[in-house]
């Protein structure tokens, strides 16, 4: 999703203001602190502050800045709580998801409460961010920040509990490797970057995380977003992709409105899911390889409604190649959507 992501490599200077929904302050933070008109720049805690609808102060914000980093990489973790064979099915297929869940957003800030909620209802995988430059300052090859890391930690656990890249994702890998619930998405939405260079550094994490012995599941996104309905114009190159457990698992995103980038509730039809993922489907198939839909969502309405159950329904009637999917971000906006979505 556009509006939310944290950039994925080499964001250098501040801008102007953020955007909606935006970054706009926190510790390490060096982008603009102030939000277009319509936004507030709202303190979330000591690393985010995020620009949020409402009356927009000319000179104020509530955004925590302390250093000047340039670098920006956001990573995740995804986490199952329980046994493939007991994930979600949707009432229009008798298929299952291996993984069905939704996204955290990010470690920094949301709710303790959501992630035991939504494993109540069935959910079993999560998705949670962080950002690389918190968790080794200064850095990629610095060691990691003791108490950043003793946080993300604990969601991590708590979550499974409830049911330069390599130096980075090796020291990672070895914090978690003996957890075989825990799934290394290597980086969320690499955009307008070169395609060799999104390669090489999905490489170099795969590598990295398998020279610690570890054998879990490795996520992998692709350039532009990782957009499912572009995956065939700019990711083909994802193909060369080696790893020797053969574990990758080529994760996509897909929002339904008529940019794909989320940041509308009306969706462009109600076919556009099918539509958006279909190439992406041949793709994965014709290739030999498995998908996960990291990312989707759609406004709480009936054409989105529509638009989301026939996107899931056809995810998982072709679950030879689609293993789950996680909706959007767990908050805000999103919660809204869930709650309709499951009612």
């Amino acid at each position: 999703m556009k509006s939310l992501l944290v950039a994925s490599l080499a964001v250098a200077g501040a801008y102007a203001q953020s955007g909606a929904w935006g970054q706009c302050g926190g510790n390490n933070w060096s982008g603009a602190t102030s939000c277009v008109a319509g936004y507030t720049c709202t303190y979330q805690n000591d690393w985010y502050s995020q620009c949020l609808p409402g009356a927009n102060p000319v000179t104020t914000t509530t955004a925590k800045t302390t250093s000047t980093s340039t670098t920006r990489v956001s990573s995740t973790l995804t986490t199952s709580t329980r046994a493939a064979t007991t994930t979600a099915t949707n009432p229009g297929t008798s298929k299952k998801f291996k993984w069905f869940g939704v996204n955290q957003s990010v470690g920094e800030f949301g709710s303790g409460a959501y992630p035991g909620t939504l494993i109540s209802q069935g959910y079993n995988t999560f998705r949670v961010a962080f950002a690389m430059e918190r968790m080794a300052v200064g850095s990629v090859t610095n060691e990691f920040d003791a108490a950043y890391l003793r946080n993300y930690t604990a969601t991590i656990n708590h979550i499974t509990s409830s049911g330069a890249w390599a130096t980075f994702w090796t020291r990672l890998a070895n914090q978690f490797k003996s957890n075989d619930k825990v799934i290394f998405d290597t980086n969320n939405e690499y955009h307008t970057m070169d395609a060799s260079q999104v390669l090489a550094l999905n490489q170099a994490a795969i590598d990295g995380i398998r020279s610690t012995g570890a054998t879990n599941y490795i996520f992998v996104e692709g350039n532009q977003w990782s957009g499912a309905w572009s995956w065939t114009i700019y990711n083909t190159n994802m193909i060369n992709l080696v790893d020797p457990l053969n574990k990758i698992v080529f994760e996509m995103h897909q929002y339904l409105d008529s940019d794909s980038s989320g940041t509308s509730t009306a969706c462009v039809s109600t076919t556009i899911g099918v539509e958006r993922v279909t190439a992406a489907t041949k793709w994965l198939r014709d290739n030999g390889k498995l998908g996960f839909l990291g990312e989707f969502a759609g406004g709480a309405n009936d054409q989105c409604k529509q638009a989301v159950t026939g996107m899931l329904n056809y995810l998982q009637d072709n679950s030879d190649v689609w293993l789950g999917a996680l909706c959007g971000t767990g908050y805000q906006y999103y919660n809204t959507l869930l709650k309709q979505y499951n009612a």
